[in-house]
């Protein structure tokens, strides 16, 4: 019904949702946007901080890194749609030049740093999807209608010009609030930025001021003399600096010379760039010993935080690539009978003595075969592995066969 009212739709309905004047994505994509900081932050030079680094590789390679596949609904469970082209699209090839974990890392990578991320449909002469696209940031516009409830328009500058698509055509991966997370946190990478570009100088310089060089007399620079010889004392300090100190510097009229140290304050320099992490941490919802913060991780914990992050951070972008590919790549129809699906257990795998004890437990439960804890564990089936036996309690040995009664009788009666 709304593909037959589009038809009918007019452009003055139409109001842009993305990369309006107002909109920080707008800045991110064509220019740092200003922080308090006076640091403009792009796109590419949030790239340039390592806490915003990894962040923003830990959650696309890792999106990129998980399996996906679409299952089919059966009377009894359900299996892999081998068959259907969207199979391969998701977890084999997205196109001929790109692979279909690579194609979700570029796209999570770029609705992490400019707010969306677009790839479009390419679809047989039946309408059958056989391709998936990237889009480059900045070449697509969202239009979403002010007066009704409709799905949104595409509006995709190509070779040829501007061409709109529904929201059939383009896959759309956008983060919380519909916002680049670097836009939002622009002021804590910002501030991150100005630390880091202040070590790198203070460092440059040694760690300090070179030098102190005093007077106790007063010059009387009303009459010129005193810049006459500050000047003198640079030229002679640069000279003796720049052959290694290898020639004295010498000082004349009541100068003395002091080097400086580092001041103890100067250690809460180091806080406040840890503390920065740890913000950045929050900014993407990752643990901070993930951003390689360790100040707080301990054995216990840091399995825990693990799974925080796959639980909080990682699930709801999953859901996202889900909902996106079902949209996409599947009919009306399709969706009540096919599902896209994540395969999460690389990232909840546990160390080899836990990983026994759990298929262990499952097998003697009956809820695994042996044979598909084998597969977990990429070893060859085995026969007789396709049955659900504890093999704790279940033993395949014959019977044993009971001995002759005796006639206790007939021995009496013989004494």
């Amino acid at each position: 019904m709304y593909k037959f009212f589009n038809l009918f739709r007019k452009s003055a309905d139409l109001e842009q949702k993305a990369h309006k004047t107002s909109d920080p994505n707008l800045h991110i994509i064509f220019g740092g946007r200003p922080t308090a900081s006076g640091v403009s932050i792009t796109g590419e030079n949030a790239l340039s901080i390592p806490a915003a680094l990894q962040a923003i590789r830990l959650v696309a390679e890792n999106i990129g890194s998980l399996p996906c596949k679409l299952y089919h609904d059966l009377e009894q469970g359900k299996a892999v749609a081998k068959n259907h082209t969207a199979q391969r699209i998701v977890h084999n090839r997205a196109n001929s030049w790109t692979s279909a974990g690579q194609l979700r890392t570029d796209l999570t990578r770029d609705a992490l740093i400019y707010g969306s991320g677009f790839a479009k449909v390419v679809r047989s002469s039946d309408g059958r999807p056989l391709e998936l696209v990237r889009l480059k940031p900045g070449t697509v516009s969202v239009f979403e209608d002010s007066l009704a409830d409709l799905p949104p328009i595409y509006r995709v500058t190509e070779a040829g010009g501007t061409v709109d698509y529904p929201h059939t055509e383009i896959l759309d991966i956008r983060p919380f609030a519909n916002k680049s997370l670097v836009s939002l946190g622009r002021e804590a990478i910002g501030l991150s930025s100005i630390l880091e570009d202040h070590a790198a100088k203070l460092f440059a310089g040694g760690a300090k001021p070179p030098a102190v060089l005093s007077n106790a007399n007063t010059i009387p620079s009303e009459q010129g003399v005193g810049e006459k010889v500050v000047k003198r004392l640079k030229e002679n300090y640069r000279t003796a600096q720049s052959d290694g100190f290898k020639v004295p510097l010498v000082l004349d009229d009541g100068w003395t010379y002091a080097q400086m140290a580092l001041a103890s304050t100067d250690a809460q320099f180091l806080e406040n760039r840890v503390f920065q992490i740890d913000d950045i941490a929050r900014i993407f919802g990752i643990p901070p010993h993930m951003l390689f913060e360790l100040s707080r991780a301990t054995w216990s914990n840091a399995e825990q935080m693990s799974a925080t992050f796959m639980q909080l951070c990682l699930r709801p972008w999953l859901d996202r690539w889900q909902d996106a590919y079902a949209t996409v790549l599947l009919t009306e129809d399709e969706q009540d009978e096919y599902s896209f699906e994540f395969v999460i257990d690389d990232l909840q795998r546990a160390d080899t003595k836990t990983r026994a004890e759990v298929f262990s437990t499952l097998v003697s439960s009956r809820v695994m075969t042996p044979n598909e804890v084998r597969a977990a564990m990429n070893m060859p089936p085995m026969e007789g592995g396709d049955e659900l036996v504890n093999p704790f309690t279940t033993s395949t040995a014959a019977p044993a066969i009971p001995a002759p009664a005796t006639d206790i009788s007939k021995d009496i009666s013989n004494d």
